[in-house]
């Protein structure tokens, strides 16, 4: 179901789910109180939801539907600073995608970014939130695949001497936003210092480190370049540039590249923890938590291979069972424990 004001959306978005095979359009609606009406008669998988609409607003309508019965919801909102503020409070009640709509050439934007759309519901259609739904196959084309090579070189093999400082590097994607929040509200003030890739498109990771900075004891900030790493500091990267973990003598800094997406991803998790295995080795802790695809799992592989210590969120507390599954399966897993156990794993001693 599409809810939007826009009859540019609804007709564009309308067209590229009625030609993926694997998705049918359930329905289209200008407001989420028409949007009820037809969803009384047959509920949706999915919901593409904009966020300024008449009648009642999105943020209000997702509220209503998760608290009345849950359902994936991808945002489809403007990108402004007010938008991503806005963007913000719907993840935090419960949307599991967002799709980055532009104030101007709409409809070439969506046209060109078909593939993306539909991975996007495909990827929503698979989350864990509350209700059992039928898998979908066969995915749409997307751009050729490429690895961590096309950013850095791989690590040399050897990890590096142990040291005091403690690094910890996190990658999600799908679900991300509410179980980051569920590990480092928990964190102590006194935690290590943090790098994070979360899959977000660009200028909205500010606004979510700004919302975790206020409930957090830690510090959480979108990292900069050049930002050192320090306990008690989580670095988010920025959407749309890589973030590299770098090490200049004891210290420990980011470096906020632009590049090629990686494992289709700008910024992307292989890159961070490829990095993050170069500088850092045995003195890392490598996290991979939900989300729809692989990246991070060759990175993982990469932090494992020289000494560091892994772990993946387990089955069972993951929206998707994406990422850490194939982590898990290229052997690049320590151990995998449920959300609630991850704060206390990085705040353990090796």
């Amino acid at each position: 179901m599409v809810v939007d004001d826009s009859a540019v959306v609804r007709q564009v978005m309308s067209d590229i789910i009625t030609k993926t095979v694997g998705l049918r359009l359930l329905g289209v609606a200008p407001d989420p109180l028409y949007a009820l009406e037809k969803m009384r008669r047959e509920w949706p998988d999915v919901i593409v939801l904009d966020v300024e609409m008449p009648r009642m607003d999105g943020i209000t309508f997702l509220r209503k539907i998760m608290a009345e019965r849950p359902t994936p919801v991808v945002i489809c909102s403007t990108l402004t600073e007010k938008g991503a503020d806005t963007t913000m409070q719907a993840l935090a009640a419960g949307a599991v995608e967002i799709i980055v709509k532009p104030k101007v050439a709409l409809k070439r934007f969506l046209e060109e970014s078909a593939a993306e759309l539909a991975q996007a519901i495909k990827a929503a259609a698979q989350a864990r939130v509350g209700l059992i739904r039928p898998s979908l196959d066969s995915l749409a084309k997307v751009p050729a695949k490429l690895n961590a090579d096309v950013v850095l070189a791989p690590p040399a093999g050897q990890a590096l001497a142990q040291t005091t400082e403690r690094i910890v590097a996190i990658g999600t994607s799908t679900g991300g936003t509410q179980a980051l929040e569920a590990v480092l509200t928990t964190l102590p003030r006194v935690a290590p210092g943090i790098v994070i890739v979360q899959h977000m498109p660009e200028k909205f990771t500010a606004a979510f480190a700004a919302r975790l900075n206020i409930i957090c004891a830690i510090e959480v900030r979108e990292a900069a370049h050049n930002d050192r790493v320090i306990p008690g500091l989580a670095l988010i990267a920025p959407g749309g540039r890589h973030l590299l973990l770098k090490r200049s003598g004891a210290y420990y800094h980011v470096d906020i590249v632009d590049g090629p997406p990686v494992s289709r991803h700008r910024p992307s998790v292989d890159v961070l923890f490829r990095s993050t295995a170069k500088a850092a080795g045995r003195n890392a802790l490598g996290v991979i938590m939900t989300g729809m695809g692989d990246d991070g799992a060759a990175g993982l592989k990469e932090m494992f291979d020289v000494g560091a210590r892994t772990v993946a969120q387990d089955e069972a507390t993951c929206v998707v069972y994406g990422m850490p599954k194939e982590a898990v399966k290229r052997g690049a897993v320590q151990r995998s424990l449920p959300l609630g156990a991850i704060a206390g794993e990085i705040c353990r001693d090796r």
